[in-house]
């Protein structure tokens, strides 16, 4: 029988495969480089971007920024809970749908 874990108590880590950057507003931006013959092809012949930008909004970014393969879910959320106050509720249903986003698409990843 499988034990389920918390997912509060899970500690997420970004995915090295991505860089990011601030842009000049202090948000997250994430960049995606595309690889592989496919992609080159469509580089070349569609005049597709090497990187897609993802940019994050002030939640996302400030979420993204205590990412750092230490903290739970549940760390960051009290972090969240204590700069965003009342306006980030319902704070853990919205913090847990939001990872499972960032690990679905493979920018994070729990150990």
């Amino acid at each position: 029988m499988k034990s389920k874990k918390n997912y509060l108590d899970m500690v997420p880590r970004q995915n090295p495969a991505y860089s990011w950057e601030i842009d000049g507003e202090g948000m997250v931006v994430l960049l995606v480089e595309h690889k592989g013959p496919y992609n080159w092809l469509a580089q070349k012949l569609l005049k597709k971007p090497r990187v897609s930008r993802v940019s994050m909004e002030r939640f996302g970014s400030f979420i993204w920024q205590q990412i750092n393969g230490q903290r739970t879910v549940y760390e960051i959320a009290q972090l969240v809970s204590e700069k965003f106050g009342a306006e980030a509720e319902p704070l853990i249903e919205r913090l847990v749908k939001y990872f499972r986003i960032l690990q679905n698409n493979r920018f994070v990843l729990f150990s």
